[in-house]
């Protein structure tokens, strides 16, 4: 990335949320956010971890190795980085339809706080609204947080949710599954 930029070359890092598991969300926030300190890159995109059956992430899954972080761990571990991003100039995106919140998006330094924001206002939402939202984003009802100011639609989450409950299913494995088809 230095040779790049001192080439003249505009460089972009891609970021994938989760891929150090739950095991290793931590340590993949803070040395993704060193790297990227140290990269300086014109652009940062950001992609969300989503297993697909058959690949060796699954196999590693199935083995106990890998464990996939919640929906709200991957966003937790997404601002523990972004929170650590600091002396650079990248403009940062969630920009694919795999990212839970896509509305994170703008330029660092000056849009920080706000990309904070709007993750802390995620994550300060009880577990419902929390799965509410999962939910709706992932079935296409909602596109950002202040989406979610439609009784109706929440009306038709709580029963879905409910019928995801009743079933027996883990809500986040039916998100994952959503998810990944998307990937």
């Amino acid at each position: 990335a230095a040779m790049a930029r001192e080439a003249g070359m505009e460089t972009t890092q891609f970021i994938i949320l989760g891929l150090g598991g739950r095991e290793l969300s931590e340590e993949h926030a803070l040395e993704t956010a060193r790297v990227l300190n140290r990269a300086d890159p014109d652009q940062i995109r950001v992609l969300t971890i989503g297993v697909k059956p058959g690949t060796g992430l699954a196999r590693l899954t199935e083995e106990g190795r890998f464990t996939l972080p919640s929906e709200s761990e991957i966003i937790a571990e997404q601002r523990l980085m972004v929170a650590h991003l600091e002396g650079i100039s990248s403009h940062f995106a969630n920009h694919h339809a795999v990212d839970l919140l896509n509305e994170i998006r703008g330029q660092l330094p000056g849009d920080k706080e706000r990309i904070l924001g709007v993750m802390d206002r995620f994550l300060d939402m009880d577990d419902q609204d929390r799965k509410r939202f999962i939910l709706g984003r992932r079935l296409g009802y909602f596109h950002r947080l202040s989406d979610m100011e439609n009784p109706l639609i929440l009306e038709i989450l709580d029963r879905q949710l409910q019928n995801i409950r009743t079933s027996g299913e883990d809500p986040e494995a039916v998100f994952h599954d959503l998810r990944i088809r998307v990937i």
